[in-house]
């Protein structure tokens, strides 16, 4: 979800920059030419005023003095202009001793500098017929006083500008926030449905997620239909075969076959294995509810339980030891790890002299459980075919009675791996190695 809004963020940013510059100096072009031509309108009736105060005297033309501005006058005031006749030319007195800029072109022209001064003049060249001449007349305004009011309005309106693209992206986040709270809520649920906090996710969505949702639950419900009916089958074909295998046994140890002991050896093995074999595919059946994942296993509530049990059924003289971090949950079925860690206890206590005790760590990689006791062990030549494929703890060292077809099942499922190990307590050690499951973001 952050890397929507920010994308949306951006792009909105980009947008509003570019459009703002675009309006912008659209904006500021556009108000100094109308500047410019309101200035030229004065301009031109300066100009026509002092058309009009150009007289017909005793030496030919003159120039009305009384009909000129007081701006004329003053010099550098800003307000300057030169007359240009067949006879000679006049020039304001507030040019002092500079020269008037002379355009080749008649209009108006911006920009031009006044000799030794900061002036900046916007001028304006036009020519006129009187008394049968091409009087030619130029004025010019100082432009400086408004080029600096126009920078302060460029300044203005840029702080203006730039506090509304704040108050917009500020806008904007609260608004997509808001639009993808939905989505937030349903990454949220598929968290707690993947952690078996929920069976379904909420239908109460907004109309664009509402045929996601309804997907998805309707996916999760069929799923679970198929693994209930496929279990109930397995564990239906399970129970009828019991009868059968049991009768078989029977007939395999009877006195009928006792005449013929080979037979009745191999006739026993065989039907031992598909005992056996009928178990683990049961087993494996049980595992594969994982693809709807129950609870996780909470060590602080679960672990106290399991010990007390545990230490019920193996008696009050073994001592049975707990080295788990507080708060440690791990991620993986509940029902799982109580098998898991169930057989492995039950296993250790039947064998422990004293002490038993079980270990969970966090590591780098994931989680590592140790159970150690201080009974005789197995010896280390033996201990590859216990962990062999296809074989049991309890099928290739006598006497030991560890469920480990269940144990190593679910260890595979989760790509972890088990070792038979030397205990420092001095018996037998079972490590199991599991990887950190991956979490969705």
């Amino acid at each position: 979800m952050r890397s929507i809004q920010r994308r949306l963020s951006l792009g909105l940013i980009s947008v509003l920059l570019i459009i703002g510059l675009v309006l912008a100096q659209i904006s500021l072009w556009l108000f100094e030419v109308g500047l410019q031509r309101y200035l030229e309108s004065g301009l031109r009736n300066d100009a026509e005023s002092l058309l009009v105060a150009i007289v017909r005297g005793p030496a030919g033309l003159q120039l009305d003095e009384r009909r000129l501005s007081s701006g004329y006058q003053r010099p550098y005031s800003g307000h300057y202009f030169r007359i240009d006749f067949d006879d000679g030319h006049w020039r304001s007195r507030s040019l002092w001793d500079l020269e008037l800029p002379q355009p080749d072109e008649a209009g108006l022209h911006a920009d031009l500098k006044l000799a030794k001064t900061r002036q900046s003049l916007l001028l304006l060249h036009a020519e006129y017929r009187k008394f049968g001449q091409t009087i030619a007349i130029t004025v010019a305004q100082d432009y400086t006083p408004v080029k600096a009011s126009f920078a302060l309005v460029q300044r203005i309106g840029l702080a203006l500008g730039l506090a509304g693209l704040i108050l917009i992206l500020i806008l904007q986040r609260v608004t997509v926030r808001r639009a993808l709270r939905p989505l937030d809520r349903a990454r949220e649920q598929i968290q707690q449905l993947q952690q078996g906090q929920r069976s379904h996710l909420d239908e109460e969505v907004p109309l664009e997620l509402e045929p996601l949702v309804a997907q998805i639950n309707h996916l999760l419900a069929h799923t679970e239909d198929s693994l209930k009916r496929s279990r109930n089958a397995l564990g239906n074909l399970g129970h009828a075969l019991k009868t059968p295998l049991a009768v078989l046994m029977s007939l395999a140890q009877g006195q009928k076959l006792a005449q013929h002991p080979q037979l009745q050896a191999t006739l026993r093995d065989q039907l031992q294995q598909i005992q056996q074999r009928l178990e683990r595919e049961l087993n494996r059946a049980r595992l594969s509810g994982d693809a709807l994942p129950g609870v996780r296993f909470d060590c602080d509530a679960e672990l106290p339980v399991l010990f007390s049990t545990v230490q019920m059924i193996h008696g009050e003289h073994l001592e049975l030891k707990n080295h788990v971090g507080q708060g440690l949950v791990l991620p993986w079925d509940r029902e799982d790890l109580l098998e898991l860690l169930g057989n492995l206890l039950d296993n250790a206590c039947k064998w422990a002299d004293s002490a038993v005790c079980l270990n969970i760590s966090q590591t780098p990689e994931g989680y590592c459980l140790l159970i150690d006791d201080d009974g005789p062990g197995i010896p280390e030549s033996q201990r590859e075919n216990v962990l062999g494929r296809g074989n049991r703890l309890d099928e290739q060292v006598t006497g030991h009675g560890l469920g480990l077809g269940i144990v190593k099942d679910i260890v595979e499922s989760w790509d972890g791996r088990i070792q038979l190990l030397d205990s420092p307590l001095g018996g037998l050690q079972v490590r199991i190695d599991l990887p950190e499951r991956q979490r969705p973001h």
